[in-house]
């Protein structure tokens, strides 16, 4: 099963809309979900703060800012091939 890291923060339109996404999509495609808030790590708000939310699949930043459905749905794909 492939692990997807979501970063995100309170208090953002983006990453709610980013969650129902990742949610609508998770039925079809199974994956673990770890949601990480940036703000508790002073490492992570450098690294992604403008960036926000940001899907990370297997290691690899796939998607930041707007998630788009279908998007994540090819890069699941994709990443179900490469095994």
């Amino acid at each position: 099963m492939q692990k997807i890291i979501f970063y995100t923060r309170k208090k953002c339109p983006l990453c709610e809309k980013a969650k129902q996404v990742l949610q609508e999509i998770k039925s079809e495609y199974p994956f673990t979900l770890e949601e990480v808030d940036i703000d508790e790590s002073d490492a992570l708000t450098e690294k992604f703060g403008l960036m926000i939310p940001v899907v990370e699949i297997d290691g690899e930043v796939v998607q930041y800012g707007h998630v788009d459905k279908i998007v994540m749905i090819k890069r699941l794909q994709e990443k179900t091939t490469d095994f």
